[in-house]
């Protein structure tokens, strides 16, 4: 792969700017903007296009045969969750180079799954794991080292080893999350990270931006910031697992009121969609509402002190 020195348009001055913003590669230029370059570079439209163009060239994005999709999707990663039933509704686990969203009311075990995948993911793949770190956003102050260790033990990890292998970051505003997404795509490439959870994704979004005047502002940037999150996960070949609020629809007299934080811009944007509910005792039902390859099904799993299993 050609480096980003040897593109039409940039020279060593715009190449040291471009590496300084994140775009350390001619796929990273590919997927870009030219609003986004000439930003980061501090170039005119005409150079940004130029660059763009020229990485798009060089990077081969193209038509390719469906038969070459298939056979690479063949390599794509899953995580275990943990629950076989789950696990089998959802393709085999957590896939990566794609972007999946649990969402349901409090205590209906979301940021447990997200827990347990921070676990399994450090497994070897035999286990149901990619050998792979984490980067975890923390929006509600949900993340608890305490339950990592009672996981790990579990499966037979070293809880230190467990915990030093996660990158946590408290979240405080929507700037800070986009950011901490940003800088996620560095730590990724240096040190093999394979999972990167957003819990929640619309906590912050749904604080800062309230009333129906601020909603137009609040999903262009909800977009962008979905957008980023879907080119980390396939430039870097990671899973990205979000759990997400839900609000209830006074107009709704009939089925279940509950509906997903974010509206439609979220839900085009994630590859696999499951929807939580709170059964008997610590049983719960993850229903799956979308997914580009697979039908409509329900499982059910336990949160238990070990995790989350059948």
């Amino acid at each position: 792969m050609a480096e980003i020195e040897e593109l039409e348009g940039v020279g060593p001055a715009i190449a040291e700017k471009l590496r300084s913003a994140g775009y350390d590669s001619v796929e990273s230029l590919a997927v870009a903007t030219s609003g986004e370059l000439m930003e980061a570079a501090e170039v005119g439209m005409r150079v940004a296009v130029k660059v763009i163009n020229s990485a798009r060239e060089a990077s081969n994005m193209g038509y390719e045969r469906a038969t070459v999709v298939l056979e690479r999707r063949k390599l794509l990663g899953h995580i275990a969750t943990g629950s076989p039933a789950l696990d089998k509704i959802i393709g085999g686990g957590v896939e990566t180079q794609g972007v999946t969203e649990v969402y349901g009311e409090f205590a209906s075990g979301k940021s447990q799954i997200a827990h347990q995948l921070c676990v399994n993911v450090q497994l070897p793949q035999e286990q149901g794991g990619l050998n792979g770190k984490v980067v975890y956003i923390d929006t509600e102050n949900t993340f608890r080292p305490e339950r990592i260790v009672q996981m790990a033990k579990a499966v037979g990890i070293e809880p230190e080893r467990a915990l030093d292998g996660i990158y946590v970051a408290r979240a405080h505003t929507t700037d800070h999350q986009m950011l901490l997404a940003e800088k996620a795509a560095d730590i990724a490439k240096d040190d093999g990270v394979k999972l990167v959870v957003v819990d929640s994704v619309t906590s912050l979004f749904r604080t800062e931006y309230c009333g129906r005047g601020a909603l137009s502002e609040r999903q262009q940037k909800l977009g962008r910031h979905l957008a980023e999150l879907h080119k980390l996960a396939e430039l870097n070949d990671l899973a990205v697992f979000l759990t997400n609020q839900v609000q209830s629809r006074p107009d709704v007299f009939f089925g279940d009121p509950t509906r997903p934080v974010g509206g439609h811009v979220l839900g085009h944007a994630t590859t696999a969609r499951l929807y939580l509910r709170k059964s008997k005792a610590n049983t719960r039902t993850a229903h799956l509402v979308d997914h580009p390859g697979l039908p409509p099904e329900s499982a059910t799993f336990q949160i238990t002190e070990a995790g989350i299993r059948d």
